[in-house]
Parts: structure tokens; sequence; C-alpha cells
């Protein structure tokens, strides 16, 4: 069984592997944790130039046609590099609209992300925390033609630069579906909030904010766990790659910090630690790209394979991670030291789209126990 890459992604992963090292250092990661703006315009346009904001959007809208499964071999690196901003929740957006999407949709909004002139973002999340249906209490209001919202989303990503908002709520009659609302308008408040990874999550209030029928994608239940997918092998992707990483920083620590005359990587502790760390990262590569090779192929086993990638990948990245620190001992917790920039990205990506547990209750519902 062949599980390597395509030579197309390939080219992909080298050509984002030497683009980010450049453009986005450890210098750069430290600085947007302290910019207003939690990401650089500038990066952004060049990211744009290359086309990756728009890999998987169609080429008779402005992108590049490639496959969601293209698009997760760039997002691992964005993982490996922790590339700062709105990048994931942009091309989450994207997907949706691409699978979703009326035709007026489409030709409205698609062109903007693949130019990289329109920053979009999701709206998901309430006080439940919960990531299912179950935890959108949030209901639109019928008003004419179209409906008003009113109510509070949280932890949504970036929205604080994001041109428009993926607001998930229920229409008046109980179906699911997503509103575009653009930030800037009459309504619509942003609050940022203090998070561990120092990003850039918000708390969104909607106060009467008018959403026009033609800006409202209806979300049947099969749509609605495709966007799900879609959105939680991102972040998969994302892990595998911080994971990595912290893996490869960990290892060249223990072979250069010397202690009691020797390297501590000679130490069977410390072995096996590594062990443990190569052995994680692996698994979750393997399930991840299962996951989104299904997602992508549209495969009747994606709900499945995608919780079960999300629930090994969120406990199997803090194992790694928890390693990396422990192999670094206290100095590791020093914001001097790199390993501490992955340890905190970590926890928002683990706890994004449901946690292990979360994804466990998911694979138990499908197994109908």
């Amino acid at each position: 069984m062949d599980l390597s890459l395509s030579e197309e992604q390939t080219l992909i992963r080298e050509s984002a592997r030497d683009f980010l090292e450049n453009e986005c250092p450890e210098e750069h990661v430290r600085a947007m944790e302290e910019d207003e703006a939690g990401y650089s315009p500038d990066l952004w346009k060049k990211m744009a130039e290359l086309g990756w904001q728009g890999l998987m959007i169609p080429e008779e809208h402005g992108g590049s046609g490639f496959s969601y499964l293209d698009l997760c071999v760039l997002v691992e690196e964005f993982g490996r590099a922790l590339v700062p901003g709105p990048f994931i929740p942009n091309a989450t957006c994207a997907a949706w609209l691409v699978i979703a999407g009326s035709d007026a949709q489409k030709a409205k909004y698609l062109p903007g992300i693949a130019s990289g002139t329109a920053i979009h973002t999701y709206a998901v999340t309430e006080e439940t925390g919960r990531w299912d249906r179950g935890g959108y209490a949030l209901t639109a209001a019928a008003d004419g033609d179209g409906y008003v919202l009113n109510g509070t989303k949280l932890f949504v990503p970036d929205a604080n630069v994001a041109d428009y908002l993926h607001v998930i709520a229920n229409t008046p009659d109980g179906r699911l579906a997503n509103f575009i609302i653009a930030r800037d308008q009459a309504g619509v408040e942003v609050n940022l909030l203090k998070t561990i990874a120092s990003d850039k999550q918000a708390e969104v209030v909607l106060n009467n904010v008018s959403v026009s029928a033609e800006d409202v994608m209806p979300v049947d239940s099969e749509t609605s766990m495709r966007g799900r997918n879609i959105a939680v092998n991102l972040e998969n992707a994302y892990l595998v790659g911080l994971a990595q990483k912290d893996f490869e920083i960990a290892v060249n620590y223990a072979k250069e910090r010397v202690q009691f005359g020797r390297p501590i990587g000679s130490f069977q502790a410390i072995q096996h630690k590594a062990a443990d760390m190569v052995t994680d990262v692996d698994g979750m590569r393997f399930i991840t790209y299962k996951a989104a090779w299904a997602t992508s192929e549209n495969e009747p086993s994606q709900n499945m394979d995608t919780s079960m990638a999300k629930a090994w990948c969120s406990e199997a990245s803090r194992r790694v991670v928890a390693h990396g620190q422990q192999i670094h001992g206290g100095i590791g917790f020093t914001k001097d030291y790199i390993i501490q920039l992955y340890f905190r990205r970590q926890k928002r990506a683990e706890l994004f789209w449901g946690d292990a547990d979360f994804h466990r209750e998911q694979v138990a519902a499908m197994l109908e126990i």
C-alpha cells in the first residue's frame, strides 16, 4: 500500500516549508503575539500571490482548483511554522462555500477569498462550548425577506480582522444555516479574549444584525457533517505539523544538552519519551490523512474517520508537547525558549472543533452504542 504523497503534494509541502522558514520564523510568531491585528498583511498578500488562499477554490472563481487533501498538506506546514493569522478559518469558510454555496454566493465571495482581498472566519460556539447541533442556541428571527440575528458567539478566530463572519445559527423553522454577515455592519460587536495561545479569539455580540436571504446557506444534515469534517481535519493537519516540529526541537535539545557529563539524550528516560513522541506523531499523520482523504473524496466513512482522527490527534499532540516540555525541563517553560510556543498553541487546536472526549461521544453514537 502506497501512503506517500503525490508529486504535486510533495511540491506543495516543500515549497511551503521553504517559504515559511524564510517568511514566518520564530521572531515573526513572537511579534504577532504582541501585534494588535495578530497577523501580517504583507505575509497574507505574499501567500495570496502563491495561490494559497484559493488552493481548493475552483478556477472559474479565481482559485487553483486543488483538492481538499492538498489543502491539508499545506496546513500541516502551517502547524509546523505556527503561522499566526486567519488562514485556517478563512480556508474553512472557502471550502464551505465550495460545497454548499449557491452559484450567486460563490460568485460573490470566492474571488475575494482567492485573491486575498477578503478574509472570512466562522462564528460557531456559544456559552456551552459545544461544537455540535446541541450547542447552537442562536436562532434567527424572520424579517421580511431576510433575517435578524441577536445573540453571542464565543471563541471566534480572528474576528478582529475578518471582513465576513459565517454565523452558524438556526432558522425560525428549526433548520441549521450559515448566515454570512459583514463584520463592520451595524450591530456587530467584537471583543478580543485572552487565551493561552496569545492568538486572536473573540466574543462576537450580535444586536439586531440584518441578513439578506441571499447571504444564507441552508445546511442539511449531510452537508453539515461534511462541513464539520472539513474544519476538523484542517485542525488535525495543523496538529500534525505542530507535533512534528515539537518532536524535532526536543530531540535536538536532548542531543545538545549536557548533564552529568553526557548528553541527556543518552539517558533511557529521555530516549523513551522521544520514542513515544515519534510514535504519536506518525500515528497522527496516518489517521489524519486517512480522514482527510475520505472527506476529500466524500466517502461514506468520513464522519467516523474524522472523529476518530480528532480524538487521537487531540490527545496524542498533548502528549507530544508535554514530553517536549519535560525533555527541556523547567527552562522550557520560559518564554526565551521556542518549545513553549508549541505547547501553548497545541491547546487551542486540541479544543477547536471538539476535544478527544467530544469526538469519542461522536464515535460511540455512530457505533450506535
